[in-house]
């Protein structure tokens, strides 16, 4: 009875307080402006160039919906020409692998060995230069969801001229720096002609296979040379039981024909400082971020390992978040997917918070900024996934933030928040049909709108 007298005692207060009780309002920052629906489609990445043209990927070792076999028109790198269309990039025959994406004659199947064709792209990248490089997997699933390993000739790091859309290099990788169980994620590039003897740069990619060794590729872009760095040390790898919450429900690893477990993706995230002398990085299945001199990386002899790992520094919790950017202040940009939110990591005094909170940033997968001239205009276009259950079952859109920077900030106020308003939907495309997908579990299945 005691009990019962206090519990209405509490009750009692908080209705007579009732109208100062505060809530979370769900939403932050600048609104959003919606730039491109997806239909059918699973997007992991997306760029946007110095003249606007947007990109967009759409892996196959994510959804076998994505998977091209050979006559299903399916296409894993696009340009998106209008909210409502795209097309294949740079053509529909780089998207079309002689006999699909899949090679049946192996035991058990695996990728395409095409150096000349796409077989799964995870990651679309604009580097500094205003070229648009492709990091393909060269894994894809089964119509079943059995993802088949790679072989050489399908992981690989293409660049294309945007002037003329066609290939100017591609780099293989070799099964012993890409495994056949990798899944090469994210790329980030530093062209500092000073950094490497044929003054071409670097690309730094992340290694995030749920199934092999975590860890982060560097690739000598003048000479092809590739290698790794941190094979399944602690800074690559998931935390143990890792549990994540979107929706307010948690998140397990549900692959066909295995049992439910936790989620097991490691490193993922990846972008360089301002200066590129700093790479940070850090994984979906943990909430810490990483940081390790650029210089440590591109050595490559018996002891830089061992330098390497000795010169990493957690920098900060970031939430679960996906991929990362940077801007001209130096801020790095990261989704906060527990909290629907876009957050950035100030390294000038260590804090992170939320940029920007929306009900409809369910999985803030990529983030692109596009940069102008000197004025330093800063836009953020994010890779935007609304989820429904099973996890691969979303609609998507791509939103676009905008504002002007005449100098490089260390802090940011209100005022330098981003404006923009959000256009009306298009009522000439019709409604998407949602695919089954395999992925991860936990989400209540519904109907989600692409615009509200």
């Amino acid at each position: 009875m005691m009990h019962s007298k206090t519990l209405l005692a509490g009750l009692a207060l908080l209705s007579s307080a009732s109208a100062q009780v505060i809530s979370d309002p769900g939403v932050y920052g600048p609104p959003l402006e919606l730039v491109h629906l997806y239909y059918d489609e699973w997007p992991t990445g997306v760029a946007v160039s110095s003249t606007g043209r947007l990109f967009a990927n759409y892996p196959g070792g994510l959804d076998a919906n994505d998977t091209y076999n050979g006559s299903n028109g399916k296409y894993t790198v696009a340009e998106l020409t209008t909210n409502t269309t795209e097309t294949p990039y740079p053509s529909v025959a780089y998207n079309s692998p002689t006999g699909g994406a899949i090679n049946y004659t192996t035991t058990p199947p695996t990728g395409a060995n095409t150096p000349d064709a796409f077989v799964g792209v995870q990651s679309v990248v604009i580097d500094s230069a205003d070229r648009l490089w492709v990091l393909d997997t060269g894994r894809v699933l089964t119509p079943n969801g059995t993802l088949v390993n790679a072989v050489y000739g399908g992981p690989k790091l293409v660049g294309i001229n945007l002037s003329n859309n066609t290939a100017f290099q591609t780099i293989l990788f070799p099964d012993t720096v890409a495994y056949p169980d990798s899944y090469l994620n994210d790329v980030r590039f530093d062209l500092r002609k000073n950094i490497s003897s044929s003054g071409k740069g670097f690309a730094y990619i992340t290694d995030s296979s749920s199934q092999g060794r975590t860890g982060l590729i560097i690739v000598d872009l003048g000479t092809g040379d590739s290698w790794r760095h941190f094979d399944l040390s602690q800074f690559v790898q998931p935390e143990r039981q890792f549990l994540a919450y979107v929706w307010g429900k948690p998140l397990y690893g549900n692959m066909p024909g295995d049992p439910a477990t936790f989620l097991s993706f490691g490193v993922d995230g990846i972008a360089l400082s301002a200066d590129a002398n700093t790479l940070y990085f850090g994984g979906v299945g943990n909430r810490y971020m990483y940081s390790v001199p650029t210089e440590r990386l591109r050595d490559n002899n018996a002891t830089s390992e061992l330098l390497a790992q000795a010169s990493v520094t957690s920098v900060t919790q970031k939430g679960v978040s996906d991929g990362f950017e940077t801007d001209t202040n130096g801020f790095i940009y990261h989704g906060n997917m527990e909290d629907n939110a876009i957050a950035f990591f100030n390294p000038a005094n260590g804090t992170d918070q939320n940029f920007v909170r929306d009900p409809r940033i369910s999985w803030a997968d990529t983030v692109s900024i596009k940069f102008q001239g000197t004025s330093f205009d800063r836009g953020l276009t994010c890779a935007l996934r609304c989820l429904s259950r099973p996890m691969a079952t979303f609609t998507s859109m791509t939103t676009s933030l905008v504002s002007h920077h005449k100098s490089t900030q260390v802090q940011m106020s209100e005022s330098d928040h981003l404006h923009f308003s959000e256009p009306s939907c298009p009522t000439t495309r019709p409604k998407p049909t949602l695919p089954n997908r395999s992925g991860v579990s936990g989400i209540d299945e519904k109907e989600e709108q692409t615009c509200r």
